[in-house]
Order: C-alpha cells, then sequence, then structure tokens
C-alpha cells in the first residue's frame, strides 16, 4: 500500500501549523485533499488483498464502497450529504472498476384513502466508475423505477448519469456528459441515506426537478478559502413537450419539459452557475442559476409544433440555500424560484387546460437533532415546515381565457431517520397539507446506499 503521500501531506500539515496559525478554510481544503487520497489507498488495498486471494489470473474489477459524485467534505452520518463536491483527488489505482449504488422501498398510508395504501419498490440504482486513468475517470449510472418497467407496466429504466471526469490539479476538474445540475441540496446528494424523510421534499421535486440531469461540459473546483464553483454549458428544457391535457405540469413545470437526455433538443443551450461556501467547519452556504431558451427555434415542417407560439421563451431557475451543523443539531434552508417567459401565444392553444406558468416558487426549512445513539444504530428525529407554488401566476390571456393563480400549499413533516450503520436507513413520518387534505399521509421506508 503507498502511504507516502498521506504521509508527506500530514506532515507538511504540522509543519505548516508550528510555522503559523492556519486559519479554518486552509485546515479544511487541506483535510479534504487527505481524505481523498485516504479513500484512494483504501481503495488500492482492497485490490491488493483481492489479488492475493485470488487462485487464478489478478482481478481486473474490484467492488469497493465509491460513490459517482467526486470527493466531498464528510459531512455527520445522519445528515444530508453536502449540497456540493470537490474535483476528483489523485488516484494511485487506474484500470479499476468499482461498483456504487442505492435502493428504497416505501409504504404510504392516506389517512382520508385508505383504500389508496400502496407499497413500492421506488428505485433501484446501480452504477459502475472506472479509474482510467491517475485524472481522469468514467462514471455510468443506470436507475430502476417501480420494480417492473414494460409497455402496461408504470416502471420505469434510465440512464441516471453517464460522463467522463478528468483531474486539471487538486483544485480543478472538468467533467462532460450526462450529468446532474448543481442546484439545491438534494439533485446532486439524492440517496435515501442522505435526506430526512421517506419521500423527497416537495421544493426539491416539484420546483427543482430531482433528479435534475442535462447533457454538456462543466468546469468546476475548491479554493484553498472553502470556496467551491460549478458553471456549465448544457442541454435545457423543451416548451414543445407541454401537455395542456395532463396534469404533470401542475405537478412540476420543469419536470414536464425535462429532456433527461434522451434525443434532446439542443438548438438553444443553456447555461448554469453555482457556487457554495464551506469556509466555516459545519457550515455550508450556496446559491445557483440556470437558464436557457425553450422553444428550439423548430423549422417550418414543425409548423403544427406549439414552440412557434413562443420563439423567445427562456426558463431562469434559481436558488439560494444554507445548512448549519452545531453539535448535535443539523438545521437547513432553501428557496427556489423558476419563470417561463413569452408564453401568452403559447397558452392560447391550451385554454381551459393545463397552462404554462410564468413564475413558480418554493421554500423548506429543516431542524434535525441526534437523539440517540449506541453501537450502530443513530435515531434522529426531525422536523420540516415547506412552502410551495407550482404556477404562481401566468402571462397575460385575453379577457375570458384568463386562468387564476394557484394558492400555496403548505406542508408540514414530523418523523425520524434511524441509521443502522452508514449504509442503511429505516424511517417514518406523518405529513400534513394545508390546501389538499387527501395528501395527509403516513410514511414508512428503508433506504441503503453503497
Amino acid at each position: 500500500m503507498k502511504s507516502t503521500p498521506i504521509c508527506l501531506a500530514l506532515a507538511a500539515l504540522f509543519a505548516t501549523g508550528s510555522a503559523h496559525a492556519a486559519t479554518d478554510a486552509e485546515l479544511m481544503a487541506r483535510l479534504e485533499r487527505l481524505a481523498a487520497e485516504l479513500e484512494a489507498v483504501k481503495a488500492e488495498l482492497k485490490t491488493v488483498k483481492a489479488q492475493a486471494t485470488a487462485s487464478q489470473a489478478p482481478v481486473a474489477a474490484t467492488t469497493t464502497s465509491a460513490t459517482p459524485a467526486p470527493v466531498a467534505v464528510p459531512s455527520p452520518a445522519s445528515a444530508p450529504a453536502q449540497a456540493y463536491q470537490a474535483p476528483l483527488a489523485v488516484s494511485n489505482s487506474s484500470g479499476q472498476t468499482s461498483f456504487f449504488g442505492y435502493g428504497e422501498v416505501n409504504y404510504n398510508r392516506p389517512f382520508r384513502d385508505q383504500s389508496n395504501t400502496k407499497m413500492d419498490v421506488r428505485r433501484a440504482v446501480i452504477g459502475i466508475t472506472h479509474q482510467a486513468s491517475e485524472r481522469t475517470r468514467i462514471v455510468t449510472e443506470f436507475e430502476f423505477e417501480h420494480a417492473i418497467a414494460s409497455a402496461d407496466d408504470q416502471g420505469e429504466v434510465e440512464v441516471e448519469q453517464i460522463y467522463v471526469e478528468h483531474r486539471l490539479n487538486d483544485n480543478v476538474g472538468l467533467k462532460g456528459g450526462l450529468f446532474l445540475i448543481p442546484l439545491g441540496f438534494m439533485n446532486l446528494s439524492h440517496e435515501p441515506t442522505s435526506y430526512y424523510g421517506v419521500e423527497r421534499n416537495f421544493v426539491e421535486t416539484a420546483i427543482i426537478p430531482t433528479t435534475w440531469r442535462e447533457v454538456g461540459m462543466s468546469a468546476f473546483g475548491v479554493t484553498d478559502a472553502g470556496l467551491r464553483w460549478d458553471v456549465g454549458l448544457t442541454s435545457g428544457f423543451d416548451l414543445n413537450k407541454w401537455d395542456g391535457t395532463s396534469s404533470e405540469g401542475k405537478e412540476s413545470p420543469l419536470g414536464a419539459l425535462h429532456q433527461e437526455g434522451q434525443l434532446a433538443k439542443a438548438n438553444n443551450l443553456s447555461a448554469y452557475g453555482a457556487v457554495s461556501w464551506r469556509g466555516t467547519p459545519g457550515l455550508d452556504v450556496g446559491a445557483g442559476v440556470f437558464s436557457g431558451k425553450v422553444s428550439h427555434k423548430n423549422t417550418a415542417a414543425d409548423s403544427t409544433k406549439a414552440g412557434l407560439y413562443a420563439p423567445d421563451a427562456r426558463v431562469t431557475l434559481w436558488d439560494a440555500h444554507a445548512r448549519w451543523t452545531p453539535g448535535k443539531w443539523d438545521l437547513a434552508a432553501l428557496y427556489a424560484r423558476g419563470a417561463i417567459t413569452d408564453t401568452s401565444q403559447f397558452n392560447l392553444q391550451f385554454a381551459g387546460g393545463t397552462l404554462v406558468p410564468k413564475s413558480f416558487y418554493g421554500w423548506y426549512t429543516q431542524a434535525a437533532y441526534k437523539l440517540w445513539e449506541g453501537g450502530e444504530y443513530r435515531l434522529s428525529p426531525f422536523a420540516r415546515y415547506e412552502v410551495f407554488n407550482t404556477a404562481a401566476n401566468y402571462a397575460a390571456m385575453p379577457a375570458g381565457l384568463e386562468a387564476d393563480s394557484q394558492r400555496d400549499e403548505k406542508v408540514v413533516t414530523v418523523g425520524a431517520n434511524l441509521r443502522v450503520g452508514d449504509n442503511v436507513v429505516l424511517k417514518a413520518d406523518v405529513q400534513r397539507f394545508q390546501l389538499d387534505r387527501t395528501r395527509d399521509r403516513l410514511n414508512l421506508g428503508i433506504g441503503y446506499q453503497f
């Protein structure tokens, strides 16, 4: 096992500390790089052990606990993972292939319509990471939803991510392919062990469509002051996918326009930028914005398609979030707001149906507390209050065709996560809705990650 890089790094760290007092931000950045190198060494050690016990040729691939995301500052095991990641650390094991995955099985029991009680294999995900060289890795991730996927079933099979990542140096990396957009907390860290509650929160599903991914290129990195940044040029949304006869747009406007990398129209590209600061241990403050045109300039052959009614339509979505973990507490808040412009003429064809909203937004506050810990078990009760509106207002329409803006839905979720080690979680919560009381329910779930 090659421990020299870690020893040298530790020596440098302590030497610096004796020379002058390093700032918390500098220490965090150094510790992050040390943690990344340690993970690489641990993975190499597994490979060496496997080769030593094998009776055939050297093993070409090993199974590790690697995850698809770049190495991040470790977060409390009972808390949602941090919303931002650092570039890939140096690996001394090029050619290594590892596997990762997660899954969840949920139980939902409405209080007012118990005949609609359901159990569901919500999702099962398997991914493969290949370390192509010391600085380059390849990530592919597949997701299976609702147990069965066929023409007669509601399940789906999809490629959630497929990209190549290259590290230019310790602080900067590049990525290209189909990857997750770094807005909010949950879009990057959406494994069931990474968030509180059985179901993903509404703000980061209805407003920020989790899991939201695009095809494109990005550059990202971290500074010694604890500032993480990520910018990219990608595919975007397609207004022509809007279905005025469906309720999908009411549930999530951008979810209804998401192309998911499937023959994605790309005449109009989108751009995004996101930053997150972790200069103070236990504090994460960040924000991001995504914007791009969505009509894609249909040709004359497409004259019946909706895009010609909104040639300058643009989607813009932004968020601001903060998370603080003092002691046993885990406190978080997030606000997200989106807009779709130039839809007055476009909406005329959907009069009487589901119209494209001009604006939509949501926010939540959340508090969790590590109440009990014994052995490998950790119990963390939590409470979340969220407000969201998927159609806060609409573009102007002719008299008699106007649509009423929706009212804010407010949801209170109270429950607990019971961690069993680092990779398994048992969850239970109760949700109460202010407007649609038929959605009040009890949720139970089990999730895992490896």
